[in-house]
């Protein structure tokens, strides 16, 4: 159902991607959780699985690597 509830949800979750995980050109690609702390560092992802996760109905997708 579209209600004021339904909208605070999906704003909730975007606003979570946005400032956790999007990257932000002026803070050279990083997101702002990466901005005091630098990139990760690279991952040889031939020894790793990658899961996806679908978020906002699979509007934006999020991917975790497991051993």
């Amino acid at each position: 159902m579209l209600n004021e509830r339904h909208l605070r949800r999906i704003l909730t979750q975007y606003l979570e991607h946005y400032n956790t995980a999007r990257p932000h050109r002026g803070l050279g690609q990083l997101c702002p959780s990466q901005a005091e702390t630098g990139p990760p560092s690279p991952v040889d992802l031939a020894a790793h699985r990658v899961h996806r996760r679908t978020i906002l109905g699979g509007l934006i997708n999020k991917y975790r690597i497991t051993s």
